[in-house]
């Protein structure tokens, strides 16, 4: 089992999750976050240059099998791709233990 993590711009978000359902994945958890990495954005404010300090981004998590990795890693990739500094990353960690809550079921099933 994985977690695969995605820091995509806002407006890809629904591209992404498009190609993920067409990939039948299906399951996924969006949060609004903020950050930088090397994208800078440069702003006018009352005629002077500024630059946020954090730019918003989506984060997608998603928890999927082995099988399912290569899939949803491709998907997010051709959908997000931008080809320019800011499309994001993808964070690709084990995930040890999976439950669901309802019925008690562990590890592969429960995803």
């Amino acid at each position: 089992m994985r977690l695969i993590t995605a820091i995509i711009r806002e407006d890809k978000l629904d591209a992404v999750r498009e190609a993920l359902i067409e990939a039948e994945i299906t399951r996924i958890t969006v949060s609004r976050v903020s950050g930088h990495g090397r994208q800078e954005t440069i702003e006018i404010y009352r005629g002077k240059k500024v630059i946020p300090n954090l730019i918003p981004k989506i984060r997608i998590d998603i928890a999927v099998n082995d099988a399912f990795v290569d899939i949803t890693v491709n998907a997010i990739l051709n959908s997000a791709k931008s080809g320019q500094v800011g499309d994001g990353k993808i964070f690709i960690t084990p995930l040890e233990e999976c439950i669901r809550i309802r019925t008690e079921e562990r590890g592969g099933t429960a995803i």
